[in-house]
């Protein structure tokens, strides 16, 4: 069932071609809407420290999709989005990767970040290998309320140890961690997109020949390996085929060892899905190993940045809960 759709008012006709005119006004109601939306522009564009934003705004990268890409910067914001000038600072922790692609593909995911939220605050610091590091960062928030969310797909050294370590070597800044983002339904639906980008036909739900190969970072960390399995099994729901875990490092099976066994099971039309936040190295070699095109890492898939939110969100709450006490988010 659809919702109703209400009545717009009637817009004033353009003048004529040439005339030099403006469109008039239909009521004060509208000029006051134009001058709020114009305010709210230009506020957008200033910190909460008073300083002006920059201006530049991340190119589409050849390793993004279109459905990636930023909106041109005059399409309207979602009518609903709220404004949250006072909100603490989402930071956004990614780890670093020395492929170019990597940081250009994270600044998009920022971009839909700001385009869901305006008004909020969101900065990138990174663990390692890219400016800005999350200790700079950290430093520009002297005095400010901030909400650490890693980039990160499930619960490892970073996340346990690298974040918390940092958090307290800033005290000057009042910061929460939020949990990472997995597991989640949206990294599925975001796994889930990119397979279709890369060939997945939904006609294979149930194939007796089909299967998925998740490919992961690895971690020796137990807790690690059991997100991305609880992960795998989630994708394998949405698919019907066996999805299989394996690993760029740390951890067994690798990628490649993970398709023999599927191909010795009868399963020949394998994919390879790229649980990876951005391109990079161990992304780099799981593609590579894929029998067909591999699927793009998540980047700047638009149910990257609601999860994003939905961590920081999540993580707002549960200190809220806890009468203000900064502790990790539960997944």
């Amino acid at each position: 069932m659809t919702e109703p759709s209400t009545q717009q008012p009637r817009q004033s006709p353009p003048p004529p071609a040439g005339s030099g005119g403006t469109e008039p006004l239909d009521s004060t109601a509208q000029l006051l809407t134009r001058i709020t939306a114009q305010l709210g522009t230009q506020l957008s564009l200033v910190s909460r420290n008073g300083t002006r934003r920059p201006m530049h705004r991340t190119r589409p990268s050849e390793a993004l999709r279109p459905s990636d890409t930023l909106r041109p910067s005059a399409a309207p914001r979602p009518p609903d989005a709220p404004r949250s000038p006072d909100a603490p600072t989402l930071l956004v922790v990614a780890h670093g990767s020395r492929d170019p692609q990597a940081l250009r593909t994270v600044m998009a995911l920022l971009d839909r970040v700001r385009d869901l939220r305006p008004g909020l605050d969101v900065r990138l610091g990174h663990i390692e290998l890219n400016r800005p590091l999350l200790p700079d960062t950290l430093d520009g928030l002297r005095g400010a309320d901030a909400v650490l969310v890693p980039l990160l797909l499930g619960r490892g050294h970073h996340v346990k140890h690298d974040l918390p370590a940092a958090a307290a070597a800033a005290p000057a800044v009042r910061t929460r961690v939020a949990a990472p983002l997995g597991p989640h339904p949206l990294l599925v639906e975001a796994l889930y997109g990119r397979l279709v980008e890369a060939g997945w036909d939904p006609a294979d739900q149930g194939s007796r020949s089909a299967a998925v190969v998740l490919a992961a970072a690895g971690s020796r960390d137990p807790d690690s390996a059991q997100d991305t399995r609880r992960t795998a099994r989630m994708l394998a729901e949405r698919l019907g085929v066996p999805v299989v875990p394996a690993y760029a490092s740390a951890a067994t099976p690798t990628v490649p060892a993970a398709l023999r066994a599927l191909a010795a099971r009868g399963r020949h039309r394998t994919f390879v899905a790229s649980y990876f936040t951005a391109p990079g190295r161990f992304a780099s070699a799981a593609a590579g190993a894929a029998p067909r095109t591999a699927a793009l890492p998540l980047g700047a898939h638009p149910a990257m940045a609601r999860l994003l939110l939905h961590r920081y969100d999540q993580a707002l709450s549960a200190t809220a809960r806890s009468g203000g006490v900064s502790l990790l988010a539960s997944a």
